[in-house]
């Protein structure tokens, strides 16, 4: 393959924890240098959406260093982030320690597969999963295990890159992600193939149309789709029926 943390199959997994264990410490400081800070707007939009209350349990998998978790807790829900990386999870809780007002929340992390989740049937309100579907070696099944685990009536958002549909802005925008992304990995963090990673699984991700229609296939109700910089991220949005 043209990226070494990109292999599919079986060893999928294994090379992106490798992937996340080498940027966990900069994952913050790249997302702001390669996003211009807009991701922060993306993820509590992801949130709002989650329309979680006081009391509710929301789940984030693939929770990274927290930022979705973190604004889940916010708005009052009983919150787990589950990620399969420790080195993202230790990152994740050392920035709640430093939050008062998180430590005195519903919060907990937990290592574990997205694909295999370790929690009964329809026990959340919320499922959320921010740049994680497409670093599974099944985005299908883990998209069933979102909803397997999803109470009626919740809501499921996936917020991940995007597949624009204008041609040209989609040039442009994989010339960002071949060539500005991984100088910016290699400036910050030392490796290169760690952020030309992302244009590789975007090579193998359908991306945000084929999220939508797998939804509809599972019986979700409201699905929709929420381009944001013309495609280039998307939001993946929809209902477990009541």
């Amino acid at each position: 393959m043209s990226n070494v943390f990109y292999t599919p199959g079986e060893q999928r997994a294994a090379r992106v924890n490798d992937l996340f264990a080498v940027i966990a410490r900069r994952y913050d400081l790249l997302n702001d240098l390669q996003s211009f800070g807009l991701h922060r707007r993306w993820k509590r939009r992801v949130a709002e959406l989650a329309a979680v209350r006081s009391g509710d349990r929301a789940l984030d998998l693939c929770c990274g260093t927290g930022d979705i978790t973190f604004a889940l807790a916010r708005r009052g829900a009983e919150v787990t982030g589950l990620d399969f990386s420790r080195k993202m999870l230790e990152v994740a809780e050392t920035r709640r320690l430093k939050d008062p007002e998180l430590k005195a929340r519903e919060l907990i992390f937990i290592q574990g597969d997205a694909q295999e989740i370790p929690f009964p049937d329809a026990l959340f309100n919320a499922v959320t999963v921010g740049y994680g579907l497409r670093n599974l070696a099944s985005w299908e099944k883990g998209l069933a295990e979102m909803l397997r685990v999803a109470r009626p009536g919740a809501r499921l958002v996936v917020l991940d890159f995007g597949k624009p549909a204008n041609a040209l802005w989609r040039k442009i925008y994989f010339g960002h992600l071949r060539g500005s992304v991984p100088l910016i990995g290699r400036l910050f963090c030392g490796n290169a193939d760690a952020y030309a990673y992302i244009l590789e699984s975007l090579k193998h991700y359908p991306a945000q149309l084929a999220v939508a229609e797998k939804m509809r296939e599972l019986k979700l109700v409201n699905v929709r789709v929420i381009d944001l910089l013309g495609g280039a991220m998307a939001i993946n949005y929809g209902e477990k029926p009541a």
